[in-house]
């Protein structure tokens, strides 16, 4: 089985080609499927060869890098997505959710960081992050196109069984097999998907969503959707809801995808 592997948020590898950049991401997924082949009693003569998708050179905001993570530096579409996901992942209720939609971005990080028991600092750089990353994906036209046909030539060239998305690659992922139909793939594995986070990245999919539902890339035919309640990223970590998910699964790592692949095996065999 051969997997082709797309990595999410804060993957960009100063310093290397894009191709160098890709083997080494590789070689840390393999690293961790290997982990989890083990820890399941196989082989390693059973693990898959496994190729990564990098596009994280055109979802870099290389004016940032050197920058201390900032709230204040957010603009106006990144605000939104960081408004978006903060009241995603607190699941508010109507007062609070007035509240936030009001209140000043730090303090909606931080009353994140209150609910989530985690350090302030933690939370803005996450969310910095993520901001950043998605805006310049969904909203600047040229880093879209280039993000999906960095990872649709990936799937072209290796012609994998399985697509392995991480967090923004997900949406990547998702986008590229629509955009390119024609790229067929035994299962798709989202891992800590924000496919269906409401406002920011839901409502921007293209193609865009028909009665708050998502659809299926036409070349998949088998969806397995991996979470862990406690990822900040994953949200709502059911796409289930949103989307024609085959089957879903709480997992805390990548070491416990090895079930999940044998799963998909077996389903498309």
């Amino acid at each position: 089985m051969t997997i082709v592997a797309v990595h999410g948020i804060g993957n960009h590898l100063s310093g290397r080609s894009p191709e160098q950049a890709a083997t080494e991401l590789a070689g840390q997924w393999q690293l961790k499927l290997q982990h989890g082949f083990k820890a399941a009693g196989l082989g390693d003569h059973r693990l898959p060869a496994l190729h990564a998708a990098y596009y994280a050179h055109h979802t870099h905001a290389a004016e940032r890098q050197a920058v201390v993570p900032d709230v204040l530096a957010l603009d106006e579409r990144e605000e939104s997505v960081v408004i978006a996901w903060a009241m995603a992942l607190g699941s508010p209720n109507l007062q609070e959710r007035q509240g936030l939609i009001t209140a000043p971005l730090r303090q909606v990080l931080s009353w994140v960081s209150r609910r989530r028991n985690l350090p302030i600092g933690t939370v803005i750089r996450l969310a910095v992050q993520l901001a950043g990353e998605v805006r310049r994906y969904l909203h600047v036209p040229q880093v879209r196109a280039a993000a999906l046909s960095t990872v649709a030539e990936s799937i072209r060239r290796v012609r994998p069984r399985v697509v392995l998305a991480h967090s923004l690659g997900s949406v990547v992922a998702y986008e590229a097999l629509h955009a390119h139909p024609e790229l067929t793939v035994d299962c798709f594995v989202t891992l800590g998907s924000p496919l269906g986070l409401p406002s920011g990245i839901f409502d921007h999919l293209v193609p865009a969503p028909i009665a708050d539902r998502g659809a299926r890339p036409a070349g998949v035919r088998y969806w397995v959707n991996l979470a862990d309640t406690g990822d900040l990223v994953a949200i709502p970590h059911r796409l289930g809801d949103r989307f024609p998910v085959d089957q879903h699964a709480d997992t805390p790592s990548l070491f416990h995808l090895q079930p999940e692949l044998a799963r998909c095996r077996v389903r498309t065999a």
